[in-house]
């Protein structure tokens, strides 16, 4: 599967997941950019940048995953991006919520260990292309 070129974002308030999910993405071809913080996301999609997949963690300071996909949706940013919660939150209130907002997929993290992460995200990314 060629991955070169597709554009990834991981946003999540653990800088030790982005390091090892940005070491894994980038060895499996993508291009990937980390946000710690919703806000921080925020700014690099106003900013241009339209990635292919979108992967966002619930829980964050602030800003977490839920808001911050109601401003990209209200604002129609990165609108061609398969979007993913990636995240401990299972429950279906949680789950339901992001339904809501069309996410693509929905990644338990203590269900998944890092390596399914990518074949997990690349099965939904397939899916849900356009």
């Amino acid at each position: 599967m060629e991955n070169k070129n597709k554009k990834i974002m991981i946003v999540d308030d653990d800088r030790f997941l982005i390091d090892m999910y940005t070491l894994k993405f980038s060895k499996g071809g993508f291009d990937v950019e980390s946000a710690t913080k919703g806000e921080e996301a925020l700014e690099k999609l106003r900013g241009g940048l339209d990635p292919d997949i979108l992967i966002l963690d619930v829980v964050m300071p602030s800003l977490d995953g839920i808001g911050l996909l109601e401003k990209i949706r209200q604002e129609k940013l990165a609108d061609r991006a398969v979007v993913i919660m990636l995240t401990n939150q299972g429950q279906k209130s949680d789950i339901d919520q992001a339904d809501k907002l069309g996410v693509n997929g929905y990644i338990v993290k203590a269900m998944t260990i890092p390596s399914e992460v990518l074949e997990e995200v690349m099965n939904i990314y397939n899916k849900g292309k356009r």
